[in-house]
């Protein structure tokens, strides 16, 4: 099976002929290679006699069986197994142009999540209301609330901040320097929240078709644009079907309602298929990444189940089990079997070295909502401050005590709105 052995001219290669190669040096011994007779790993026939690799162990045809033999409790029951020395999985093998990520209608969202947004629109709101508040609060802003205008209102600190979400200065523009402090803070959020949204935006449009929406099985199960299957008959079927877990049970419902259309009988099938169609191959992942190592337009989904490995079977009672353990043990310590995985796996594949694109998450910008913040509760303890000497330079002239007159001045602002043009025109009337 490519590319564990291959003939080429006459002779074998492969992976685990390096890898047969590597163990003989390491542990001094010399091996003939013969390829099993009736070409199956193994498993348990109609007679209840194994087959294929598993079979020849038993029968003491072969002293040990170097394939990609996955290890399972049945064959761990009749032979012995070494440790794995290639890991792998289920896996969706995909075409790359069936699962491109398609632009949505507000696609401009994208560039923060749904919990930064979220903060954003709190954050501006919060921040309006402070500058209302605080304009109304503070006596350099508005001295003499019965006979002043109050340019600071509700709908005119909303608009004052939209503006400066847009960069854009708009009136009124603040006096007091409480009003400044929070100005001043919300300019600096403003400014770095664009920037990194223009960042974040800009790399999402241009790593955009990198983006796979089919990122797991349950991603696959609920999308209707592709069909998906496995091999007849095949562990991969058994798993879903044997599973508990409720998305492997739609996955196996799926198949079994439709095995007579999304079920393939070779690898090679699967893989055309694949190729040709909108069908999504679910199988071992480490064949997976041979097929989107041959072929540029594959590519395999990020989510592996089912974690499995491939060991060499020797006879239960062998001596060797546990030296080619410590020598599978030690050549992946050396690197060496990373060395062959690359070898064998080799792409021609051009391969972005661009991170994939996520939506920039609260956390990111943490620091900057703090900064607002503490500039928010500066801004309203100014105001405090500033309506605070002016209630003692009123007390004095007025010979009460300061709290009473703090607290008629802030009641005062507070209940005042904006009406005074009204009184003002009332009093005009009046006097005319």
């Amino acid at each position: 099976e490519d590319p564990y052995v291959m003939v080429r001219s006459a002779e074998l290669e492969g992976y685990c002929i390096d890898l047969l190669k590597a163990l003989a040096a390491m542990l001094h011994f010399s091996y003939k290679v013969k390829v099993v007779g009736d070409g199956q790993y193994g498993a348990v026939s109609s007679t209840g006699n194994w087959t294929g690799m598993i079979g020849e162990i038993l029968r003491q045809e072969a002293d040990i069986a170097v394939a990609p033999l996955t290890v399972t409790s049945a064959r761990e029951e009749v032979v012995s197994f070494t440790t794995p020395f290639l890991q792998t999985g289920i896996g969706i093998l995909l075409r790359k142009d069936t699962v491109s990520q398609e632009m949505s209608f507000f696609h401009f969202l994208a560039p923060f999540s749904k919990e930064t947004w979220t903060g954003l629109l709190f954050a501006y709101v919060l921040t309006c209301f402070c500058l209302f508040l605080v304009a109304r609060l503070s006596p350099c802003e508005w001295n003499e609330p019965k006979n002043e205008e109050n340019h600071f209102t509700f709908l005119n600190s909303l608009w004052f901040g939209a503006g400066a979400l847009a960069l854009q200065g708009v009136t009124p523009r603040p006096k007091a320097l409480s009003v400044r402090v929070i100005a001043a803070v919300w300019w600096l959020f403003t400014i770095a929240l664009l920037a990194a949204y223009i960042a974040n935006f800009t790399a999402l449009l241009s790593s955009g078709s990198e983006q796979l929406p089919i990122q797991t099985f349950e991603d696959l199960v609920k999308q209707r644009k592709l069909e998906f299957g496995t091999l007849a008959g095949s562990s991969t079927f058994y798993f879903f079907k044997n599973s508990k877990n409720p998305i492997h049970q739609m996955i196996y419902e799926y198949m079994d309602k439709r095995r007579d259309h999304v079920l393939v009988k070779t690898y090679q099938e699967a893989v055309q298929r694949v190729m040709e169609s909108n069908y999504a191959f679910i199988g071992e992942s480490i064949s997976q990444d041979l097929a989107a190592a041959r072929h540029c337009d594959l590519i395999r989904a990020p989510e592996v189940i089912g974690a499995r490995g491939f060991g060499i079977a020797t006879t239960q009672a062998s001596l060797w089990t546990k030296k080619l353990s410590i020598a599978v043990l030690k050549l992946r310590e050396l690197g060496d079997l990373d060395y062959l995985r690359n070898k064998w796996w080799e792409t021609s594949c051009l391969h972005k070295s661009r991170d994939r694109w996520s939506p920039l998450q609260p956390q990111a910008l943490g620091g900057l909502f703090l900064t607002l913040a503490i500039g928010l509760a500066l801004g309203v303890i100014a105001a405090v401050v500033e309506l605070s000497n002016k209630s003692r330079h009123a007390a004095g002239h007025a010979k009460k005590s300061c709290c009473s007159v703090f607290m008629e001045e802030m009641c005062t602002r507070l209940r005042i709105k904006e009406n005074t043009r009204q009184s003002q025109e009332t009093s005009g009337r009046a006097n005319a």
